[in-house]
């Protein structure tokens, strides 16, 4: 009844907005809803994210109900129930979703002084604690020790609390002695580790095993962008008898939390491990069959570059510092289809991708509206100065040693600023070539040749913003704040990436190229980051901080984590290659051969 009550509410009848003429009877028709009961009222503003109304309705929910947490687990909680059936059929989505749990935030709020008062009677009259809503269970989540990376965290968060479970949120770089105290403390019924960068992985691992160092049986979920059900079943769930499953994006927590506190658990889990077993025993029957080329041999197929045309020496040499720059233009760079995808907005080809978005049947008119209030908090950053962007850039001589790239500091190249280390692809794949980023830079002696790099942020202010808006109980906000920020650091990368490549090197001078040109990297040259396929150490970033003196030219607001993460999380960092040969690849797997010679 509830579900066909939400179909109603969200597709009202055609006829509904006519029997009138002009906007006055369409403006009607769309405030029908105020004439409903208190529950079908809150329904409908859950349901639309409508917070308008919801002291007043939930006032007189409590003045009707006389006991607020009856509030909360009638029609507030009814409404939630219906939240969660339309996003499991797929027929609301998660910006929906996002705006449905602000406005059941607010409803609590309003109703939590009530609940305290009463509390502290009950607990005077009979020394308990009975006025405490009646959760589906209670999940910790935390970012891993090193990682500042929340939003897919938050998120996950906000689509739980939908479907009543409380969330302990520990927020980012938790170290894991934390973790675990917490969890016993709070007495939770699911532990989630979320983390971005690959040194996550390991200290995701250290995680699982003290919980089972300590004895602890709550299973653990495991997700974030370099998290896979592979790598949970190879390196995780050999460590931890509770349980380890890997979620793949928000809308799939909800039903691993209840299956794991479900009568079903042990046969669930028991599901899951087989699955994991099965994906162990093919990872392991691959290391068998792989191929390998010595590093010697590698080396040896490298590339053959023609170095006639290195690049022309760089119009400036050194480093530059570029603080507070105008947003209005970076926002001309943006790429908006990674956006979506937070959201998990995702078209079907051909309409997968900005602006493409827009003519998908199913997610088509989400994303625009979606797009629309992002372009409105744009617009409200840039007027009230919320974001700013800064950045530092470098260029400096340089040339390859072998697989290694030393910097130097000064045209005389006798004095070796630092050395940027390479890897080799060894996976035997019946290529003839065998890739190292060291590639792309003329060898000592061959011919004078240069290397640039920098770090930007487009999430200076982020932070504090968003506890304003969490302190408010505006998490929409927070986390769109969070998502603009995000795409704001990786226009600001293009917009510096352009002027490196125009005006600060020049080695491209005459380049005209159009923002979709430039997404499908259609210039010359390439930006690879530390830690990422090409180069996939994360240590090598600390290399290009301290090359780029990025502490005190920044005055400490762009900051390096233990794990190499950049603070504010809204920050990129890149190696920029000019050679017009330079070309995007992965390293892939190395054998024990070239890690020795690396280390």
């Amino acid at each position: 009844r509830f579900l066909e009550f939400a179909e109603q509410v969200k597709n009202p009848p055609k006829n509904s907005a006519q029997g009138g003429s002009g906007g006055g009877a369409a403006q009607n028709a769309k405030d029908a809803w105020r004439q409903g009961t208190y529950t079908e009222r809150l329904h409908h503003a859950l349901i639309h994210g409508i917070d308008k109304f919801i002291d007043g309705d939930v006032e007189e929910a409590r003045q009707d109900l006389k006991v607020p947490l009856v509030v909360i687990e009638g029609p507030l909680m009814q409404g939630m129930g219906i939240i969660g059936d339309l996003f499991g059929a797929g027929k609301m989505f998660l910006p929906q979703v996002i705006k449905s749990a602000r406005v059941m935030k607010k409803a609590v709020a309003y109703l939590t002084p009530f609940m305290e008062e009463e509390k502290r009677a009950a607990a005077i009259a009979a020394g308990e604690d009975p006025d405490q809503p009646k959760y589906n269970g209670v999940v910790l989540m935390a970012t891993v020790k090193g990682d500042v990376h929340d939003i897919g965290k938050n998120i996950v968060g906000v689509v739980l609390g939908c479907n009543n479970y409380k969330v302990v949120d520990m927020g980012v770089m938790v170290p894991c002695d934390k973790i675990l105290e917490r969890a016993i403390e709070e007495k939770v019924d699911v532990v989630g580790l979320s983390g971005l960068i690959t040194p996550s992985l390991d200290e995701m691992v250290y995680v699982a095993e003290q919980m089972q160092a300590r004895g602890m049986k709550m299973p653990l979920m495991i997700g974030g962008a370099t998290t896979s059900k592979r790598h949970t079943a190879v390196k995780m769930c050999t460590k931890y008898d509770g349980g380890v499953i890997h979620v793949l994006d928000a809308s799939r927590s909800c039903t691993v939390v209840s299956a794991v506190l479900s009568k079903e658990k042990v046969s669930y889990l028991e599901d899951i491990n087989d699955e994991y077993k099965e994906i162990r025993e093919e990872y392991y029957a691959t290391l068998v069959d792989k191929k390998w080329k010595t590093l010697g041999q590698a080396q040896g197929m490298k590339p053959q570059i023609d170095w006639s045309k290195v690049p022309p020496k760089p119009k400036f040499i050194g480093n530059l510092m570029i603080k507070d720059h105008p947003i209005n233009e970076i926002i001309e760079f943006i790429d908006w289809t990674p956006f979506f995808q937070v959201y998990q907005l995702r078209g079907k080809y051909p309409n997968r991708d900005y602006p493409a978005i827009f003519k998908d049947e199913r997610v088509g008119e989400e994303a625009k509206r979606l797009f629309e209030e992002a372009k409105e908090m744009l617009e409200w950053v840039v007027k009230e100065n919320i974001l700013q962007a800064s950045g530092v850039v470098g260029i400096w001589p340089a040339n390859s040693v072998g697989d290694d790239i030393e910097v130097y500091t000064t045209e005389d190249r006798d004095t070796v600023a630092c050395k940027f280390y390479g890897l080799r692809q060894q996976l035997d794949m019946g290529e003839s070539t065998y890739w190292c980023q060291s590639d792309f830079i003329a060898p000592k002696g061959v011919a004078p040749d240069y290397i640039a790099a920098f770090a930007n942020t487009g999430g200076l202010g982020c932070h504090e913003q968003r506890q304003k808006f969490e302190a408010t109980g505006d998490i929409d906000k927070a986390i769109l704040l969070e998502a603009v920020a995000d795409r704001l650091a990786e226009a600001f990368a293009e917009l510096i990436h352009k002027k490196i490549r125009t005006t600060l090197w020049g080695y491209a001078p005459d380049e005209n190229l159009s923002l979709d040109d430039l997404l499908k990297v259609r210039y010359q040259g390439i930006r690879p980051a530390p830690g990422y396929p090409s180069q996939p150490d994360h240590r090598e970033k600390k290399t290009l901080w301290d090359l780029l003196d990025i502490d005190r030219l920044s005055e400490g607001k762009l900051q390096l984590t233990e794990s190499f993460m950049m603070m504010p999380s809204a920050s990129v960092s890149a190696l920029v290659f000019a050679h017009p040969e330079a070309k995007y690849f992965s390293v892939g797997q190395v054998n024990k051969d070239q890690v020795e010679a690396y280390s």
